[in-house]
């Protein structure tokens, strides 16, 4: 059960890569299992010239998050969820504040300053699980769970989509660097969108993190955006075809590639695009080097259909497969 309401400043026929000059939003929803959102957002794209505000506040409950274990190399075996069905499941909840400020500096390159404010909790679920087993051997120790996370971050966004929501051409790229309680992470990568044909588009990624200190399970279970940070490495925003940050560690390497091709074809009032993709990625444990590499890599491969409407309306069926087993995810933006 979900809800949504949301005022916007519509641009009109004004070509501009933002959805709109401001939008106010508001989501809550619940699920059967325990779970729930409740997420306040204000964005303001294009209101100011040359300035991009963002507040979010949010609670959240993930009451069937993923937790495999941590590293690359943590196994899956499913006879280990006889009897214990939440064997591979932790319940997490996470409230907290998240602001960024971007101006622009010249052109399409715009400097980033931000800050999170979140607190973290972990909760064990009944019939054993290896959060349990890392919670007693002192993996996950008591510094890091329950854990309140202030953090502070700079960077550099460079952004020549045509249209932020739904892209036919352009660059992304970004470079940030955070602050937390006892740690630093460092973030960069960079998006393509191409457009060799008429109703094709081939859209490309490669992104790394690297996290010093002692970052805490909370903060290794996400990777960080100037857009938001986001569960990973697993799930859609990442690899999908695996579930919710099945691979935990301080380090990621990720990428895509993915073919959108328009059945229904009228740019910017409505499109109807199947699309095919194939997802990299692996993490990196304590002390190790984030490095471009093929060893190790975990892949997903899949496809979908999506329904683009206007400049700030996008909808996708996602069907993903990994080595072990399909995920199927609804979702109101692309991946990347």
């Amino acid at each position: 059960m979900s809800g949504h309401y949301d005022v916007s400043s519509a641009m009109g026929f004004v070509e501009r890569p933002e959805p709109n000059f401001g939008r106010f939003a508001l989501d809550v929803g619940a699920s059967t299992q325990g779970s729930y959102a409740f997420i306040l957002d204000g964005q303001l794209p294009a209101y100011w010239d040359g300035w991009r505000l963002g507040l979010t506040l949010s609670l959240i409950r993930g009451n069937r998050l993923g937790y495999y274990g941590q590293g690359n190399d943590a196994p899956f075996d499913s006879d280990s969820l006889t009897g214990r069905s939440h064997f591979y499941q932790v319940a997490r909840t996470t409230g907290g504040a998240r602001a960024t400020v971007q101006r622009r500096i010249v052109g399409r390159l715009r400097a980033l300053v931000g800050g999170t404010i979140d607190h973290t909790d972990f909760r064990e679920l009944p019939g054993g699980s290896v959060f349990q087993r890392d919670r007693a051997s002192g993996t996950i120790t008591d510094e890091e769970d329950p854990f309140t996370d202030a953090v502070g971050r700079v960077g550099l966004v460079f952004d020549s989509r045509d249209l932020e929501a739904d892209p036919h051409g352009g660059i992304f790229a970004e470079a940030l660097v955070g602050w937390g309680r006892g740690y630093t992470r460092t973030t960069a990568g960079v998006r393509a969108y191409v457009h060799p044909l008429r109703r094709l588009i081939i859209a490309a990624r490669l992104g790394g993190e690297s996290m010093t200190g002692a970052p805490p399970l909370s903060a290794q279970m996400t990777m960080e955006s100037s857009e938001g940070s986001f569960v990973a490495m697993g799930g859609r925003r990442s690899l999908r075809g695996y579930h919710d940050a099945r691979f935990v560690g301080p380090g990621k390497l990720l990428g895509s590639v993915e073919a959108r091709y328009g059945l229904m074809w009228a740019p910017r009032v409505l499109e109807v695009k199947l699309f095919a993709f194939y997802d990299v990625g692996r993490v990196f444990g304590p002390g190790e080097s984030v490095q471009l590499t093929t060893e190790g890599l975990h892949a997903a491969w899949g496809g979908g259909v999506a329904l683009a409407m206007m400049r700030n309306t996008l909808v996708t069926l996602v069907v993903g497969k990994g080595t072990e087993g399909t995920e199927v995810t609804f979702a109101t933006s692309w991946s990347y």
